[in-house]
């Protein structure tokens, strides 16, 4: 029911309109949500990102610097640096447990 009873009914057309315009939005907010939670897209970033934290970490080393215009990017660099810090000291540790 409307709540201002002066305002004229829509026609048969102009209803078909808007279920096809809510359809549309419908449909493409179903793909949004689908993308959103699809794994391999998940995978991807992941991906995308070691791959991206690799390079910046390779720039770093030859005098590139750090990534100045993402701080995601520069903050993938030190996690993937602490990453192989902590490695090499767990594998520093075993080698050295084992001469003792």
């Amino acid at each position: 029911m409307s709540a201002n009873a002066s305002e004229p009914k829509p026609d048969r057309r102009q209803l078909e309109q808007e279920i096809s315009r809510t359809r549309a939005e419908l449909a493409q907010t179903l793909d949004e949500l689908t993308t959103r939670v699809d794994p391999r897209v998940h995978a991807s970033n992941a991906a995308r990102q070691a791959k991206q934290a690799a390079t910046d970490t390779g720039s770093l080393f030859t005098g590139g610097g750090m990534p100045d215009e993402d701080p995601a990017r520069s903050r993938n660099v030190k996690i993937l640096l602490l990453g192989a810090a902590a490695g090499l000291a767990v594998v520093a540790a075993t080698v050295l447990g084992r001469r003792s």
